[in-house]
């Protein structure tokens, strides 16, 4: 790829992040945080250049389907219905969705990161019941990150988490939602993270 085209595309993700900044600025930072976690964890797995390159974009994207979704849903004050969380649910869709408009180099594995960051490692979530190694192994990393972020900052239907308080789920989650041998990375980098709440 030429780093004029690295460039771009870096350039096309702030700039999709910064629109869905303007809709929901929670969401916007959200992402920024999960794609810095993302990638401690995948330079604790030794992943190449270009594998975090994928994993940055693909974590930077991973919500940005909430583009899609009407306020009335995404902004919602309390808990979701069980029509209101249907909705919610295709987010992940309109990621893929989108990334696929961009034609860029690894669209296809970044767009398949972003449609999967919600399956479950047993098989239970969606939009596919995905199990186990059939998730990417981006959307897997992608999973935990995302769950510890957004425990960690309070929204009107939940109040914020401690650490140990986020730990103690992700504990009881794990090997349920979450890749077993990926989270013990993850239990491991997040005690030395920036990103490590109190």
């Amino acid at each position: 790829m030429f780093k004029l085209e690295e460039n771009v595309i870096c350039e096309c993700s702030k700039a999709l992040l910064l629109a869905l900044g303007q809709k929901d600025e929670y969401t916007q930072l959200h992402s920024e945080r999960v794609v810095e976690l993302s990638s401690e964890v995948g330079i604790a797995l030794k992943f190449d250049v270009e594998q975090i390159k994928i994993l940055r974009i693909s974590a930077a994207f991973h919500d940005i389907g909430k583009i899609g979704i009407p306020d009335k849903v995404l902004l919602k004050s309390s808990s979701f219905n069980d029509k209101e969380w249907e909705i919610m649910k295709n987010h992940s869709i309109n990621s893929e969705r989108l990334v696929n408009s961009l034609h860029f180099e690894n669209s296809n594995i970044i767009a398949n990161a972003v449609r999967h960051h919600h399956e479950y490692y047993d098989g239970n979530g969606y939009p596919d019941k995905l199990k186990g190694e059939d998730i990417s192994i981006y959307s897997r990393i992608i999973s935990i990150a995302d769950s510890y972020d957004a425990m960690s900052s309070p929204r009107p239907y939940h109040n914020k988490k401690s650490h140990s308080e986020i730990m103690k789920i992700l504990e009881e989650e794990n090997g349920m939602k979450y890749d077993p041998i990926i989270f013990e990375v993850f239990r491991k980098i997040i005690q030395i993270s920036h990103y490590k709440v109190e």
